[in-house]
C-alpha cells in the first residue's frame, strides 16, 4: 500500500486536479441541463477511476494491498460507466448515482489512511477527504429530494472542490514522504523516527 502511493503521488495528484475541475466547471456554469452535468460526472469519474486503476496494475507485485487502489478505481469506472450508459436518467437517479458514488470512494479512502497510518505519519489528508465523500455522499442519499437543481449543482461542486484540494494536498505530502523515503533507503517514516 504505502510503495504503491510512495511511488504514485501523481495519482493522487491527477485525482485530485480532475475533482477540481469538474467543481470548478460545475460552479461556472450552474445553469448546466442534467446531460451536460452527467456528461461532466461521467468524465470526472472515468478519469479517476482509470487513475487508479493504473497505479493498482502497475504495482501489483510489489504492493500487498494493490487491490484497494483497484476497487477504487473500478467503483469509479462503474458509476461512469452507468451514468454514460443512460445519459437521459433522471435527475434522482443520478444524485443517488452520484451519492453511492462518493460514500463506497470515501470508505476506500479512509481504508486506504488507515492501513498507511503504520508507516507514514499525517495520512489525515486522505482519511479527512475519505470522510468529506461519505459525508456527501450520505447528505445526498439522505435527502435526494431536498434541493433543486441549482442547490444540487452547487452542492455537487462544492464536494468536488473541497475533494481536489485535499486530494492535492494529500499528493503534495505523498510527495514529500517519497523523497524523504529515498533518503532513508526505504524505511517508513515511523521506522526512522523510531530509530530504525
Amino acid at each position: 500500500m504505502t510503495e504503491t502511493l510512495l511511488r504514485s503521488w501523481k495519482m493522487l495528484a491527477l485525482r485530485g486536479a480532475i475533482a477540481l475541475l469538474f467543481g470548478v466547471l460545475a460552479a461556472m456554469w450552474p445553469g448546466l441541463t442534467l446531460l451536460w452535468l452527467v456528461a461532466l460526472f461521467a468524465a470526472f469519474a472515468l478519469l479517476g477511476g482509470v487513475v487508479c486503476i493504473a497505479a493498482a496494475v502497475r504495482h501489483r507485485k510489489s504492493d500487498r494491498s494493490w487491490w484497494l487502489w483497484l476497487l477504487l478505481g473500478v467503483a469509479s469506472v462503474a458509476a461512469a460507466a452507468g451514468a454514460m450508459a443512460y445519459p437521459t436518467i433522471t435527475s434522482l437517479v443520478l444524485i443517488l448515482f452520484i451519492g453511492a458514488n462518493a460514500l463506497v470512494t470515501g470508505v476506500i479512502d479512509i481504508a486506504i489512511a488507515v492501513r498507511l497510518r503504520k508507516h507514514i505519519e499525517n495520512e489525515v489528508l486522505l482519511g479527512f477527504g475519505g470522510a468529506v465523500s461519505i459525508l456527501f455522499g450520505a447528505i445526498v442519499l439522505l435527502f435526494p429530494a431536498g434541493a433543486g437543481a441549482l442547490a444540487l449543482v452547487w452542492l455537487i461542486s462544492l464536494y468536488a472542490i473541497a475533494s481536489g484540494v485535499l486530494l492535492l494536498a494529500a499528493a503534495w505530502r505523498v510527495r514529500a514522504w517519497e523523497r524523504e523515503a529515498h533518503g532513508r533507503g526505504g524505511q517508513t517514516l515511523r521506522q526512522a523516527r523510531e530509530g530504525g
